[in-house]
């Protein structure tokens, strides 16, 4: 018999529990949507102020310090894209690098934008934008923790220590390479979730884009090793073999994992091997004799701490650090020493209760190796620039460190929001500050001789680009401080010797250039230039064996061609003076001068000719 009082109440609770149900969906709906709106506002927040700080950049200009040598002066990349253009970026060593994507980048730019700075920067700003985008999903793909990831990616978008990377166009290296590693990250977690040989492909070949892009990709696979510790957690250490964080069948043995990246480790030695060679051939390496190892050694020590505080306190960057003394302070590079020891220890005897944070060490250690100055490439002691990739460590073990720490207070969401968001607008503000500097060569060098002591290399180019302005009574007293701190500054004698010509002072003119020649003998420019003075002291003979010492060097340079032209006929060389006149026209067809001249002296040969029949 049918209880018809059970019957309704058991139709009436199923209408309450579909209800019930139908509430929470609704609810969880809303929430998701709310959530999913104020996770799209915070991503655009931080877009939003990124491209505020650096969006100034486009009423920049060129600076003289490498943006010739890359751009406006390299007569490949100004012809913009091209077949000749695209063979000579894959096979050239031009800057003492091998980067063909890199110089493609550039040459796309000329083909866009023409020399119109500001535009150069903005794709500066686009890559780096991306990377931005890029670290947070792929930290919050592989952690999903999304606010920890946000903060991370806002501190690595408007950290002062990123500016010379997105606000020098030569350095643009930086953030396209980035961008591929950047790739290969987000790839490599792709793979990890679904291990597919076409999706390994992914991984090779953004690898070898960033690799094409700058070498500072040589330490990504040992990475994706930290990053198969935590936080994919495909392999664990012996005293972490529990399963209880149910995850213990996606490990593998540590071995598996390695080699599983043979081939990155492979074409890590290919691209290490082309990469030293072609700074070598540069001249970029810097030789034992010139820089010690145990210089080196110590410098090294002493740049890793340097930058960890240049990330707490961001002041007084410099687009270049000069070299430090001869020896560094014994105390000043032990307790260098001493702090990394105990950070690296701290940080190991916390590797099973808290691994981020020998990830994030280790990230930081080991991505700055190859620029850690061990191998000295160029002159600088240390470089805002190289912290683009390893500072990520940092910002990952602080991100992470930070909000364990204090989980367990009750105040602690608010006081990380708030805190952070300090943190982010300070660090906003002072990008904005820093990235003013390089509104062009003068600002920039100015404010690194304010911040820094014996700069020779900020004196040098403020005082290029003072004599460009024509203000050569200030880029005099520049120059003369460079050669006051580096007498041997071959460079700084030559221009100090072509502005004391172009002022009339040719004895001291003269000096200076034959003291750059000393220094360098095979430096054509100032064959010329000495060419140039000694011709006009009436040195003529003496100005023509430089002029063909200048072409034994650099045969097809016409300014050569003509002025040894010019020294010719004044000694009365005159079929040889026409002749280099001819070779500067077939070099330069647009030179009105040699034209002149070559008209002229033609006419005079012909008149001798007539007079002596």
């Amino acid at each position: 018999m049918i209880n018809f009082n059970e019957l309704s109440r058991g139709i009436c609770s199923g209408y309450v529990y579909n209800f019930q149900q139908v509430v929470f969906l609704r609810l969880s709906m809303m929430q998701n949507i709310s959530r999913n709106r104020r996770d799209i506002f915070v991503i655009l927040a931080l877009l939003f102020f990124t491209f505020a700080v650096y969006s100034q950049g486009f009423n920049h200009d060129f600076v003289n310090f490498d943006d010739p040598k890359y751009v406006i002066e390299n007569p490949d990349v100004r012809s913009g894209l091209s077949l000749k253009g695209t063979v000579w970026a894959f096979t050239t060593t031009h800057a003492s690098n091998w980067h063909p994507l890199t110089w493609l980048s550039h040459m796309l730019d000329i083909e866009l934008f023409g020399l119109s700075a500001g535009w150069h920067h903005m794709t500066s700003l686009l890559f780096h934008i991306f990377n931005t985008l890029l670290l947070f999903f792929v930290l919050q793909r592989m952690t999903k923790a999304f606010y920890r990831s946000l903060f991370v990616a806002a501190l690595f978008a408007l950290h002062p220590l990123h500016v010379e990377s997105v606000a020098w166009i030569a350095e643009r290296k930086d953030v396209l390479s980035t961008f591929f590693w950047m790739l290969v990250m987000y790839s490599y977690v792709l793979y990890v979730e679904r291990p597919l040989w076409s999706r390994y492909c992914f991984i090779l070949l953004f690898f070898i884009l960033g690799l094409l892009s700058k070498p500072m990709l040589v330490t990504l696979p040992f990475v994706l090793l930290l990053l198969d510790f935590w936080p994919l957690k495909r392999f664990k250490l012996a005293e972490r073999t529990s399963s209880k964080d149910g995850d213990s069948d996606k490990t593998l043995p540590l071995s598996r994992l390695i080699v599983e990246k043979i081939p990155l480790f492979v074409i890590v030695i290919l691209f290490s091997t082309v990469t030293f060679f072609a700074q070598q051939k540069g001249g970029a390496v810097v030789s034992l004799a010139k820089s010690p190892f145990n210089l080196r050694l110590e410098n090294s020590f002493v740049s890793y701490i340097r930058y960890i505080i240049k990330m707490f306190w961001p002041f007084n960057l410099s687009v270049f650090y000069p070299p430090s003394a001869r020896t560094l302070s014994i105390w000043l590079a032990g307790g260098a020493v001493f702090l990394l020891l105990v950070i690296t220890i701290f940080v190991l005897r916390k590797i099973k209760s808290h691994p981020y944070l020998s990830v994030g060490w280790f990230w930081y250690v080991g991505t700055l190796v190859p620029v850690i100055g061990l191998v000295q490439v160029g002159a600088q002691s240390m470089a805002d620039r190289y912290t683009y990739i390893p500072i990520i460590g940092l910002f990952i073990l602080l991100a992470w460190g930070i909000a364990d720490a204090l989980k367990k207070w009750k105040y602690s969401k608010a006081v990380l929001s708030f805190s952070g968001g300090i943190i982010l607008i300070t660090l906003t503000i002072c990008s904005w500050v820093q990235t003013g500097y390089w509104k062009n060569s003068i600002t920039l060098f100015e404010h690194a001789i304010n911040v820094t002591s014996h700069n020779y290399m900020a004196h040098y180019n403020l005082g290029i680009a003072l004599s460009d302005q024509e203000r050569y009574g200030e880029a005099l007293s520049h120059l003369q401080e460079t050669i006051k701190i580096r007498p041997y500054h071959y460079q700084a004698h030559k221009n100090l010797g072509i502005i004391l010509g172009q002022r009339g002072n040719l004895k001291e003119s003269v000096y200076h250039l034959e003291k750059a020649i000393r220094i360098k003998p095979d430096y054509a420019d100032a064959h010329v230039n000495l060419g140039v003075a000694l011709n006009r002291l009436g040195r003529s003979e003496e100005a023509v064996e430089h002029y063909y010492k200048a072409l034994t060097m650099e045969p097809d340079d016409a300014n050569t061609h003509f002025n040894l032209g010019v020294a010719l006929a004044r000694i009365g060389s005159l079929d040889n003076a026409v002749f280099h006149f001819k070779e500067a026209l077939a070099i330069n067809p647009d030179d009105i001068d040699a034209r002149d001249n070559l008209d002229t002296l033609l006419k005079i040969m012909e008149e001798g000719s007539r007079y002596s029949r």
